[in-house]
């Protein structure tokens, strides 16, 4: 006689995701208007983030840091699938998500708007911390694994890393997106 098994858990429900899923996609050309009277705006790049949780995960935190918009690559990017919008947890909704053929291009267009571009390098030498995130600011983070590609890394007006202090050798990229989408929140605040 076998003894009865305990029943499995139900997995609580996300009381923060939305039923709704209205997600809009942007163009490369929405950037100026998108932009347009945002004071210092806060803007994430995302090189071909390809893990949907990942995807999620970083438009979460975007969201959470109030960011004005998240753009990145239509090819070798997830896609804005109910896993990416589940994970966001409303960010999805919430930020304008711009999707464009020509990653570089759009850098540009940032930049002729008067946006700084940061990017975070493994071999770079700077600190994150010891840079000014006031301003105009757009936030450049890599895939997983290869991190930036060549051309996006070069198009950064600043290459910047995340001090490590133990025997990993990076983050996942949204616990890295988070870190420094708040150093930026961080040096935005006034000073007490």
């Amino acid at each position: 006689m076998r003894p009865n098994r305990p029943e499995q858990p139900v997995a609580r429900q996300n009381r923060h995701a939305r039923s709704d899923n209205q997600v809009r996609v942007y163009e490369e050309g929405d950037i100026p208007a998108i932009l347009e009277g945002k004071e210092s705006p806060l803007v994430l790049i995302l090189d071909c983030v390809q893990d949907p949780h990942n995807l999620g995960a970083c438009l979460r935190t975007a969201d959470a840091a109030g960011v004005c918009a998240v753009i990145m690559p239509k090819d070798k990017t997830a896609p804005i699938t109910e896993t990416v919008v589940r994970v966001a947890c409303g960010g999805a909704e919430n930020i304008p998500l711009i999707r464009v053929t020509n990653l570089v291009r759009a850098m540009d267009k940032l930049k002729e708007l008067g946006i700084w571009l940061v990017g975070t390098a493994d071999e770079a030498t700077k600190s994150l911390y010891d840079l000014d995130l006031k301003g105009g600011i757009g936030i450049v983070m890599g895939a997983e694994g290869p991190g930036m590609r060549r051309l996006t890394g070069e198009h950064c007006d600043f290459l910047v890393k995340i001090p490590m202090a133990g025997k990993v050798e990076c983050l996942n990229v949204s616990v890295a997106t988070g870190v420094c989408l708040f150093e930026c929140v961080r040096q935005r605040q006034p000073r007490k």
